[in-house]
């Protein structure tokens, strides 16, 4: 993780937020990190580098470098994680659904009948516009939660899906980084 730290030339942000330890991969233009609380299992997000809030705000080298990251990403997390299919999502804007004002792509990984308990195949949109995939939220809690902690406040977190620490989210960004050098460019 070392290497693609130096590689960055300083921390890497998603919006406000800090997330260089969730880092996988790196491109000039494109970085794709490991999801703080993901909708299912290998959920990562795809970025520009530079921090624009719309799709339209891309230059043409960041838009080819995004979708080229997406597709190579995409190839890696199916293999890995033996899915079938892949929800590639883009919520362009706040009237999308978009919570951190920074373009983002969603990868998710898919088998046959995964979200069947929670409303089935299409599920995986309202999970993406409701507050399990409201991001900004989720992040700026994991902040307050620090802080609380370095307060000793106790901290309780009733959804279903809990985010995860630093630790974690860092093991998952080291064991894509090197699956990530298996996948070919083309």
């Amino acid at each position: 993780m070392a290497a693609l730290a130096a590689k960055a030339k300083g921390p890497i942000t998603f919006g406000p937020f800090v997330v260089t330890s969730q880092v996988f991969y790196l491109t000039p233009f494109t970085f794709a990190f490991v999801n703080l609380k993901p909708i299912l299992p290998g959920h990562v997000l795809v970025s520009p580098r530079r921090c624009v809030p719309r799709v339209a705000d891309l230059t043409p080298d960041e838009t080819a470098d995004l979708f080229l990251t997406v597709r190579k990403v995409g190839r890696m997390v199916e293999r890995v994680y033996n899915a079938s299919s892949l929800n590639i999502a883009i919520q362009d804007g706040v009237d999308a659904g978009q919570s951190v004002p920074h373009v983002h792509t969603h990868i998710i990984p898919r088998q046959k009948a995964d979200l069947d308990d929670r409303g089935g195949t299409d599920a995986v949109y309202g999970l993406l516009d409701g507050e399990e995939g409201d991001i900004g939220r989720i992040q700026r809690e994991k902040e307050k939660e620090t802080q609380t902690r370095r307060s000793n406040f106790p901290v309780v977190d009733n959804e279903s899906r809990k985010p995860r620490d630093e630790e974690d989210m860092a093991r998952e960004a080291e064991m894509l980084a090197k699956e990530m050098d298996k996948e070919s460019d083309d």
